[in-house]
């Protein structure tokens, strides 16, 4: 299995030349929202390895919230945040990434601060690397490569099926499954499909797996007898905040809005990229990072591939600290509408959302940390999309496939990789075409 891995590059932008960089990375689009993918600064389209990417610049209208709690609003340099999700090592990633972007990045980059001429561009981009707190893989071990691979075999499966259905009617599902599996070993004999072996694990991943799985749960067995001491101030601690929190969800401006509109909706999936800051106290700074910490661990080690509870349109998600502990950035890439994309989370995973979220400045009030909050639906929305940032550069490796389409061709390609079935598992399989 070749584990998946990702960066995000976090660096202030030099004021003055903001209205540049905005141009360079407009340069690298076909149109808002529309990337393209072979642009002459960074051609996204030739790492092979590469899922998303997307450049953001971190332009938060709502730093003035803070003042809800009586502080003042600090001034907070505009960001500018390069990330990607990829298949394998960050090192050697970012290697190639270098030896073929290198010219370009460095345009981009020397729109920041810190960079100049001579500046070493990978100890430049790990200086400034800004680590999740975390993050989710809707199917770790599925590559760039197996997804192209194996939607290559969908369309040739159909394909020789409507070509060929006279002789495949009427086929009883275990005959049908023996005669596309031989269709398919012919197609690979001839060199038109192709289908790789899975890549071995590499051994270091497994032993850093390994002591994640088991150390997290452990530390927090060690702390149990301080935790059940503290419990019990913590619980009321937390009520006291949530009793007196302030809500602010202003309807969205029109503006914003239609700016946002403007980036979505040119593929079954879209970007999503959201920043705010964090209530004020330690109370919520360590709720927020016990509940970050669980949903990284479950992520990681618990849910079922291809679900982030029963949320399946996720493809790839992170969680990252900015500005210190003050302010936090979420990004993912989903499949379907942003207005879907809410409703999912509210519907399927409303007490993970509150427990996510509700540490945020503003969002409506939840109770004991878990319950209403978001089911506040209007107030919900408002909130989102106050602090969603539009993606000034975003790639996907995949156009048209949604994170359903690809369970759906790994099961087809596992089914076939089966030299025989039982008449209810071909059944099954077939249903899949």
């Amino acid at each position: 299995m070749t584990p998946q891995s990702n960066f995000m590059v976090l660096a202030p932008i030099i004021p003055e030349r903001e209205a540049e960089l905005r141009e360079l990375l407009d340069s690298m689009n076909r149109g808002p929202g529309q990337v393209d993918p072979n642009n002459s600064l960074l051609p996204f389209a030739e790492f092979e390895t590469l899922h998303f990417a997307r450049f953001v610049i971190l332009d938060d209208k709502t730093t003035e919230d803070v003042r809800v709690y009586g502080l003042a609003p600090r001034s907070y340099p505009l960001y500018l945040a390069f990330l990607g999700d990829f298949d394998g090592d960050v090192n050697g990633f970012l290697g190639k990434l270098i030896k073929r972007a290198g010219k370009g990045l460095g345009k981009i980059f020397s729109c920041c601060q810190g960079f100049l001429p001579d500046t070493d561009l990978l100890d430049w981009m790990k200086q400034h690397e800004a680590p999740a707190i975390a993050v989710y893989v809707n199917w770790r071990g599925r590559t760039v490569r197996q997804i192209r691979e194996e939607a290559a075999l969908y369309d040739a499966l159909l394909s020789h099926i409507q070509k060929q259905a006279a002789s495949l009617e009427g086929l009883e599902p275990q005959e049908l499954h023996a005669k596309l599996r031989a269709f398919v070993n012919a197609e690979q004999s001839a060199g038109r499909l192709k289908l790789s072996k899975e890549g071995p694990t590499p051994i270091g991943w497994q032993i850093r797996n390994l002591a994640h799985m088991i150390g997290f749960p452990l530390a927090g067995l060690l702390l149990s007898p301080l935790l059940l001491v503290i419990a019990p101030f913590y619980i009321i601690a937390l009520r006291r905040l949530e009793k007196s929190d302030p809500v602010v969800c202003p309807v969205a401006d029109q503006k914003h809005s239609e700016n946002l509109s403007s980036f979505e909706d040119y593929d079954v999936t879209n970007q999503f990229s959201a920043m705010g800051s964090l209530k004020p106290g330690l109370v919520r700074l360590l709720t927020t990072t016990l509940v970050l910490k669980t949903v990284n661990y479950g992520a990681r080690h618990i849910t079922r591939p291809g679900r982030l509870g029963r949320i399946r349109s996720i493809h790839f998600a992170r969680w990252v600290f900015v500005a210190g502990r003050e302010r936090m950035i979420f990004c993912s890439n989903y499949d379907g509408s942003v207005e879907s994309y809410m409703d999912d989370f509210i519907n399927k995973t409303g007490f993970g959302l509150n427990a996510s979220f509700s540490n945020g400045i503003g969002y409506p009030r939840t109770n004991w940390l878990v319950r209403d909050g978001c089911l506040d639906e209007r107030n919900y929305k408002e909130y989102l999309r106050r602090h969603t940032l539009p993606s000034q550069v975003w790639y996907k490796a995949y156009p048209g496939l949604s994170a359903v389409d690809l369970e759906r061709n790994t099961r087809i390609r596992r089914g076939l990789e089966m030299s025989s079935m039982t008449n209810e598992q071909a059944r099954e399989w077939v249903a899949l075409l």
